[in-house]
This record gives structure tokens, C-alpha cells and sequence, in this order.
């Protein structure tokens, strides 16, 4: 049972608090001030920087909807950050919070897995996660083809790759940070 692609969106719907000023000043937005949070998109993996509602509270970790319908905490999405710009905290939290949506988000990273191509005739998609080399590249392969993985512990048991959650973390890590030439899953 296979339901369509639907087309990917190009704003997120949620978003995971890395660190907020209550008295901020927007990094994006000239003149804009008040909870500036910022965020890691759960979809495009993007850094964002937030406008909170004023009196509003927010955890590190927390999950917030930051959709176009119906916000109850958030005023606006200001803009996109780099890596370089967050502070050192959001930038120490972020390991810990891409590891949280690897976990959550546990069918896409594995469909993901299931339906990863060759980049060039060289290079496979799945080889520039940390930890896949060709030998695992090749079972994975091979494995998908008789049947397509279920879960994180179904690769583990089937094909021997041990931790997927911490090196597809690892990965994303690479693209935020702007190691790797070429992103498989942060969208700019």
C-alpha cells in the first residue's frame, strides 16, 4: 500500500526550540524584537529564527507548531540562520535535538534508507552516512531489494549497522554545519 508522494512544503509546520532570548533582537529582520527563539525545522532540517508570543514560555528540546494555520505561541517565522550565526548554546543543544527528530521521525529516515539512489556513478547516497561503507552499502542494498526495512532495529538485526539513529544524526550534523559539499537530507 503505497499513498502518493504529496509535494514537499516549503515552510515547516514544527519546529524544535535550541534557545531563546525573551528580550531579543531579530538577527534576521531588522528592528524586530522581543522572544526571539531559535529553531531546527522537523521537515527541511533548517535553522530558523522565531518570533515568540510575547509572555510565552519556552523549553530547549520543546517541540512548537510553527505552521501558517492557527499558531498559539509563535507571531512569525523571521527567517533562516546559519550555523555560525546561533549562539554556542543553541549550537551545544543542536546534536541532542536532531538526534530527537532522527528518533521521532523514525519512517521517513528508514524510507529514506529503502529508496536512497546513487548520487553519481561513483558515489551512493547511503555511503555518505557516517558509518555505511561499501560493505554495508551493498547488504542494505541487497536486503531492501528482497524486502524493505521496517524500522531502525530491522536494518540493525538484517544488515549489522549498528546505531542508525546516532549516524544519520551525525550526517545532518554535517550538512548543518556546512562539512559536506552535498546535503542527502538538510533542504536550503
Amino acid at each position: 500500500m503505497h499513498r502518493a508522494q504529496s509535494p514537499p512544503r516549503k515552510y515547516e509546520e514544527y519546529a524544535y526550540v535550541l534557545d531563546f532570548n525573551p528580550r531579543g533582537k531579530s538577527s534576521t529582520v531588522r528592528g524586530r524584537e522581543g522572544i526571539i527563539i531559535t529553531a531546527i525545522g522537523e521537515d527541511r532540517l533548517t535553522i530558523l529564527e522565531v518570533l515568540g508570543v510575547p509572555n510565552s514560555t519556552f523549553d530547549v528540546g520543546e517541540r512548537i507548531y510553527i505552521g501558517k494555520e492557527g499558531r498559539t505561541k509563535i507571531l512569525s517565522v523571521l527567517g533562516k540562520l546559519e550555523y555560525e550565526q546561533i549562539s554556542s548554546s543553541a549550537q551545544s543543544e543542536l546534536p541532542g535535538v536532531v538526534e530527537n527528530i532522527v528518533t521521532n521521525n523514525e519512517t521517513r529516515f528508514v524510507e529514506y534508507l529503502n529508496n536512497a539512489q546513487p548520487l553519481t556513478p561513483r558515489i551512493h547516497a547511503l555511503e555518505l552516512i557516517p558509518g555505511i561503507g561499501k560493505t554495508y552499502m551493498k547488504t542494505m542494498i541487497e536486503e531492501r531489494e528482497k524486502k524493505k526495512f521496517q524500522s531502525y532495529a530491522d536494518l540493525q538485526e538484517r544488515v549489522g549497522f549498528k546505531e542508525p539513529i546516532r549516524h544519520i544524526s551525525e550526517r545532518i550534523m554535517h550538512e548543518i554545519t556546512g562539512e559536506s559539499r552535498m546535503n542527502l537530507f538538510v533542504k536550503k
